[in-house]
Protein backbone atom coordinates (compact mmCIF):
# COMPACT_ATOMS: atom_id res chain seq x y z
CA UNK A 1 0.00 0.00 0.00
CA UNK A 2 1.36 3.27 -1.04
CA UNK A 3 0.52 6.16 1.81
CA UNK A 4 0.82 9.44 1.91
CA UNK A 5 0.73 11.54 5.11
CA UNK A 6 0.53 15.29 5.22
CA UNK A 7 2.30 16.66 8.23
CA UNK A 8 2.21 20.33 8.83
CA UNK A 9 4.64 22.50 11.55
CA UNK A 10 2.61 24.33 13.94
CA UNK A 11 3.70 26.36 17.44
CA UNK A 12 4.17 24.34 20.44
CA UNK A 13 0.56 24.04 22.30
CA UNK A 14 2.36 25.31 25.41
CA UNK A 15 3.97 27.97 24.14
CA UNK A 16 2.46 31.68 25.12
CA UNK A 17 1.41 33.37 21.55
CA UNK A 18 1.79 37.13 21.30
CA UNK A 19 0.79 39.02 18.56
CA UNK A 20 3.52 40.17 16.18
CA UNK A 21 3.67 44.35 15.67
CA UNK A 22 1.58 43.86 12.22
CA UNK A 23 -1.29 42.80 13.82
CA UNK A 24 -2.25 39.91 11.41
CA UNK A 25 0.62 37.18 12.47
CA UNK A 26 2.24 35.96 15.43
CA UNK A 27 5.76 36.71 16.95
CA UNK A 28 7.67 33.91 16.72
CA UNK A 29 10.74 35.29 18.49
CA UNK A 30 11.02 32.43 21.13
CA UNK A 31 8.58 29.83 19.63
CA UNK A 32 8.90 26.66 19.24
CA UNK A 33 7.40 24.13 16.49
CA UNK A 34 5.95 21.11 16.47
CA UNK A 35 4.25 18.09 14.62
CA UNK A 36 0.44 19.07 14.15
CA UNK A 37 -0.88 17.30 17.47
CA UNK A 38 -3.83 15.43 14.84
CA UNK A 39 -1.16 14.85 12.15
CA UNK A 40 0.69 12.63 14.96
CA UNK A 41 -2.17 10.59 14.62
CA UNK A 42 -2.43 10.70 10.64
CA UNK A 43 1.17 9.27 10.31
CA UNK A 44 1.08 6.81 13.20
CA UNK A 45 -1.65 5.66 11.18
CA UNK A 46 -0.15 5.07 8.12
CA UNK A 47 2.63 3.16 10.25
CA UNK A 48 0.43 0.74 11.80
CA UNK A 49 -1.30 0.23 7.89
CA UNK A 50 2.11 -0.55 6.09
CA UNK A 51 3.09 -2.52 9.44
CA UNK A 52 0.09 -4.79 8.30
CA UNK A 53 -0.37 -4.74 4.30
CA UNK A 54 3.09 -3.51 3.37
CA UNK A 55 3.92 -1.05 0.77
CA UNK A 56 5.47 2.40 1.87
CA UNK A 57 4.88 5.47 3.86
CA UNK A 58 6.03 8.99 2.70
CA UNK A 59 5.76 12.53 4.87
CA UNK A 60 5.04 15.53 2.50
CA UNK A 61 5.03 19.18 4.11
CA UNK A 62 4.86 22.71 2.52
CA UNK A 63 6.91 25.35 3.68
CA UNK A 64 10.30 26.82 4.16
CA UNK A 65 13.37 25.35 5.14
CA UNK A 66 12.67 25.52 8.64
CA UNK A 67 9.75 22.90 8.01
CA UNK A 68 12.37 20.04 7.82
CA UNK A 69 12.30 19.56 11.70
CA UNK A 70 8.83 18.00 11.40
CA UNK A 71 9.91 16.02 8.54
CA UNK A 72 12.72 14.40 10.77
CA UNK A 73 10.16 13.70 13.31
CA UNK A 74 8.06 11.76 10.64
CA UNK A 75 11.58 9.97 9.49
CA UNK A 76 12.35 8.63 13.37
CA UNK A 77 8.93 7.75 14.09
CA UNK A 78 9.53 5.38 10.55
CA UNK A 79 8.26 6.98 7.50
CA UNK A 80 10.21 5.40 4.24
CA UNK A 81 10.13 8.80 2.69
CA UNK A 82 9.87 13.07 3.18
CA UNK A 83 9.05 15.35 1.01
CA UNK A 84 9.87 19.29 1.25
CA UNK A 85 7.49 21.29 -1.43
CA UNK A 86 10.03 24.54 -0.78
CA UNK A 87 8.33 28.03 -1.25
CA UNK A 88 6.92 30.03 1.12
CA UNK A 89 5.77 29.76 4.81
CA UNK A 90 1.83 28.74 3.95
CA UNK A 91 -0.81 31.93 4.13
CA UNK A 92 -3.84 29.87 3.11
CA UNK A 93 -5.06 26.43 2.87
CA UNK A 94 -5.59 26.55 -1.09
CA UNK A 95 -1.72 27.37 -1.60
CA UNK A 96 -1.38 23.96 0.68
CA UNK A 97 -3.73 21.49 -0.97
CA UNK A 98 -2.76 22.56 -4.55
CA UNK A 99 1.17 21.82 -3.74
CA UNK A 100 0.58 18.54 -2.36
CA UNK A 101 -1.84 17.83 -5.07
CA UNK A 102 1.11 18.12 -7.46
CA UNK A 103 2.88 15.67 -5.60
CA UNK A 104 0.24 13.41 -5.13
CA UNK A 105 -0.92 12.78 -8.94
CA UNK A 106 3.33 12.20 -9.35
CA UNK A 107 2.94 9.56 -7.26
CA UNK A 108 -0.11 8.01 -7.20
CA UNK A 109 -1.07 7.27 -3.53
CA UNK A 110 -3.46 4.68 -2.28
CA UNK A 111 -4.48 6.51 0.45
CA UNK A 112 -3.61 10.39 1.72
CA UNK A 113 -3.87 10.36 5.80
CA UNK A 114 -3.81 14.14 7.03
CA UNK A 115 -5.25 15.46 10.86
CA UNK A 116 -8.37 16.89 10.96
CA UNK A 117 -6.93 20.17 10.86
CA UNK A 118 -4.25 22.61 11.76
CA UNK A 119 -4.02 24.14 15.57
CA UNK A 120 -2.58 27.63 14.07
CA UNK A 121 -5.06 27.70 10.76
CA UNK A 122 -7.72 25.86 12.28
CA UNK A 123 -9.32 25.82 8.87
CA UNK A 124 -10.70 22.16 8.65
CA UNK A 125 -10.49 23.16 4.64
CA UNK A 126 -7.21 20.92 3.59
CA UNK A 127 -8.94 17.49 3.12
CA UNK A 128 -11.38 18.42 1.09
CA UNK A 129 -9.90 20.65 -0.90
CA UNK A 130 -7.88 17.96 -1.93
CA UNK A 131 -10.32 15.39 -2.47
CA UNK A 132 -11.70 17.61 -4.93
CA UNK A 133 -8.22 18.64 -6.82
CA UNK A 134 -7.63 14.52 -6.67
CA UNK A 135 -11.38 13.35 -7.43
CA UNK A 136 -11.05 10.97 -4.45
CA UNK A 137 -13.17 10.32 -1.84
CA UNK A 138 -12.76 11.62 1.53
CA UNK A 139 -14.19 10.91 4.96
CA UNK A 140 -12.96 13.60 7.54
CA UNK A 141 -13.07 13.55 11.60
CA UNK A 142 -11.98 9.80 11.33
CA UNK A 143 -11.83 7.85 15.02
CA UNK A 144 -11.65 4.30 13.68
CA UNK A 145 -10.27 2.89 10.02
CA UNK A 146 -10.39 -0.32 8.85
CA UNK A 147 -9.06 -1.75 5.05
CA UNK A 148 -10.00 -4.69 3.46
CA UNK A 149 -9.20 -5.70 -0.08
CA UNK A 150 -9.51 -2.07 -1.06
CA UNK A 151 -12.31 -1.21 0.65
CA UNK A 152 -12.94 1.55 3.44
CA UNK A 153 -14.77 1.23 6.39
CA UNK A 154 -14.74 4.35 8.61
CA UNK A 155 -16.17 5.39 11.78
CA UNK A 156 -16.03 9.43 12.26
CA UNK A 157 -17.24 11.91 14.86
CA UNK A 158 -20.40 13.53 14.68
CA UNK A 159 -22.52 15.94 16.42
CA UNK A 160 -23.96 13.33 19.69
CA UNK A 161 -22.70 10.36 18.40
CA UNK A 162 -20.75 8.04 15.62
CA UNK A 163 -21.38 7.44 11.94
CA UNK A 164 -19.67 4.87 9.86
CA UNK A 165 -18.58 5.74 5.86
CA UNK A 166 -17.57 3.26 3.63
CA UNK A 167 -15.65 4.18 0.59
CA UNK A 168 -12.95 1.95 -1.83
CA UNK A 169 -9.42 3.38 -2.51
CA UNK A 170 -7.53 5.46 -3.63
CA UNK A 171 -9.00 7.88 -0.91
CA UNK A 172 -8.48 10.63 1.59
CA UNK A 173 -8.99 10.23 5.33
CA UNK A 174 -8.50 13.07 7.62
CA UNK A 175 -7.55 11.84 11.61
CA UNK A 176 -9.30 12.42 14.87
CA UNK A 177 -8.03 11.98 18.56
CA UNK A 178 -8.51 8.32 19.58
CA UNK A 179 -7.51 7.04 15.98
CA UNK A 180 -4.24 5.57 17.69
CA UNK A 181 -2.02 6.44 20.40
CA UNK A 182 0.88 7.77 18.66
CA UNK A 183 4.40 6.17 19.36
CA UNK A 184 7.79 8.09 20.55
CA UNK A 185 10.45 8.00 18.59
CA UNK A 186 13.60 6.42 19.72
CA UNK A 187 17.03 8.14 20.24
CA UNK A 188 18.44 5.94 17.74
CA UNK A 189 15.88 6.22 15.41
CA UNK A 190 16.27 10.52 16.08
CA UNK A 191 19.70 10.30 15.48
CA UNK A 192 19.00 8.42 12.33
CA UNK A 193 16.72 10.41 10.43
CA UNK A 194 19.49 13.51 11.30
CA UNK A 195 20.97 11.99 7.96
CA UNK A 196 18.38 10.30 5.94
CA UNK A 197 17.77 12.16 2.73
CA UNK A 198 14.58 15.00 2.49
CA UNK A 199 13.74 14.96 -1.37
CA UNK A 200 12.93 18.58 -1.81
CA UNK A 201 10.60 20.27 -4.67
CA UNK A 202 9.86 23.79 -5.38
CA UNK A 203 6.68 25.21 -4.68
CA UNK A 204 4.07 26.65 -7.36
CA UNK A 205 2.71 29.96 -6.06
CA UNK A 206 -0.78 30.27 -6.08
CA UNK A 207 -3.50 33.35 -5.60
CA UNK A 208 -4.25 33.91 -2.31
CA UNK A 209 -7.80 32.61 -1.70
CA UNK A 210 -8.05 34.10 1.96
CA UNK A 211 -6.07 36.60 3.79
CA UNK A 212 -5.79 37.15 7.54
CA UNK A 213 -7.09 41.04 7.99
CA UNK A 214 -6.72 40.90 11.65
CA UNK A 215 -5.41 39.24 14.72
CA UNK A 216 -6.24 39.71 18.39
CA UNK A 217 -5.89 37.90 21.87
CA UNK A 218 -8.96 37.22 23.20
CA UNK A 219 -9.52 39.54 26.43
CA UNK A 220 -9.96 38.25 29.96
CA UNK A 221 -10.98 41.22 31.46
CA UNK A 222 -14.64 40.38 32.17
CA UNK A 223 -16.54 40.87 35.52
CA UNK A 224 -18.54 38.12 36.21
CA UNK A 225 -22.24 38.73 38.58
CA UNK A 226 -23.25 35.73 40.65
CA UNK A 227 -27.46 36.70 41.11
CA UNK A 228 -28.85 34.73 44.39
CA UNK A 229 -31.96 32.10 42.63
CA UNK A 230 -35.80 34.18 42.89
CA UNK A 231 -38.29 35.34 40.44
CA UNK A 232 -36.29 38.98 40.63
CA UNK A 233 -32.98 37.98 39.94
CA UNK A 234 -34.72 36.30 36.99
CA UNK A 235 -35.56 39.26 35.42
CA UNK A 236 -32.53 41.01 36.62
CA UNK A 237 -30.60 38.62 34.62
CA UNK A 238 -32.68 39.16 31.58
CA UNK A 239 -32.23 42.61 31.65
CA UNK A 240 -28.61 42.73 32.18
CA UNK A 241 -28.26 40.79 29.52
CA UNK A 242 -30.23 42.58 26.91
CA UNK A 243 -29.06 46.46 27.90
CA UNK A 244 -24.97 45.74 29.17
CA UNK A 245 -24.24 42.42 27.71
CA UNK A 246 -26.25 42.80 24.77
CA UNK A 247 -26.54 39.26 23.35
CA UNK A 248 -30.55 39.44 23.35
Amino acid sequence: MNILVCVSRVPDTATRIIVGSDGKSIDKNGVKYIVNPYDEFALEEGLRLREKNGGSVTAITVGTDAATDVLRTALAMGVDKAILVKGDEPTDSYYVAYNIAKIAKEINPDLIILGRQSIDFDSFQLPSMLAEMLGMPSVSVVSALKIENGQVSAERDVEGGKETVACSLPCIISAQKGLNEPRYPKLPDIMKAKSKPIDTREAEKTEPKTSIIGMEIPSKARAGKVLEASDANIDEIVRLLKEEAKVI
